[in-house]
């Protein structure tokens, strides 16, 4: 990581979190050895469980939302946050421990000269695969964004990202709750407000606890739904929000 990085940057990792109990406290362990020095945010998504308890006791700030509202409302909290207190990146990271802080390092770097930064599963690093229907789905939602933004993007669904000082603005006064919202309209927005959106490879892991998503039918609605929201959210309108940098 630069120097720049680390000496005069404020990161706050954001942790959107909903009954993550059985790996929010080792996740939390895991960031605060890799990066030392930041500090955690862990929004508890209208848990059931003790996500919020276990999260205090390894050493994070935790903000709880009353009902689940999704990572997207999760993350705009987070954003806020992180707006009212003068963090200049928010990093997000999941709680359920695919994300290794140990990769939240080069995302800091590609700040110096981007808005954004998405880890990547899919540019030349891991061996992570997408299978079916969600694989087409990443695939023509890779051309379109890379169309739009004028950079190759190929994981615009990763929620592993960093976001620099213009990101959070725009995000804190608005950020889409929607399903896929947090990802696909997230981006077509920081695209509307000419942030710079930049990619770098990132190694994903296996879930620590719970089970995944996956299935043929679960597949094929993703496929529909990415679709759907990618429509929704070129002819939504939002109202305009200055995102240049105040400094």
């Amino acid at each position: 990581m630069s120097s720049t990085s680390v000496t005069t940057r404020r990161v706050l990792i954001v942790m959107p979190a909903l009954n993550e109990q059985a790996s929010v406290g080792a996740v939390i362990s895991q960031v605060k050895q890799s990066l030392p020095g930041m500090d955690v945010l862990v929004v508890d998504d209208g848990s059931s469980d003790d996500t919020a308890k276990l999260a205090r006791a390894a050493g994070a700030e935790v903000a709880r939302l009353a009902v689940n509202l999704g990572v997207g409302g999760a993350m705009r909290t987070g954003f806020r946050y992180a707006a009212a207190r003068g963090y200049d990146v928010v990093v997000q990271v999941d709680a359920d421990g695919q994300h290794d802080p140990g990769e939240v390092a080069a995302l800091l770097d590609a700040l110096d000269d981007a808005d954004i930064a998405i880890g990547s599963r899919f540019a030349g690093k891991g061996s992570y695969k997408a299978s079916g229907p969600r694989k087409y789905a990443m695939v023509a939602l890779s051309v379109v964004f890379s169309r739009l933004a004028k950079t190759k993007l190929t994981d615009v669904t990763s929620g592993f990202k960093a976001m620099g000082p213009r990101a959070i603005k725009l995000f804190a006064a608005y950020y889409p709750a929607e399903y896929l919202g947090d990802t696909v309209e997230s981006l077509v927005m920081a695209i509307r407000a000419e942030l710079k959106i930049k990619e770098i490879p990132v190694i994903m892991r296996e879930r620590a606890a719970g089970t995944p998503s996956h299935s043929p039918v679960k597949s094929a609605i993703y496929l529909g739904r990415a679709g759907l929201a990618l429509l929704l959210a070129l002819v939504r309108r939002r109202p305009a929000v200055d995102s240049s940098d105040s400094a």
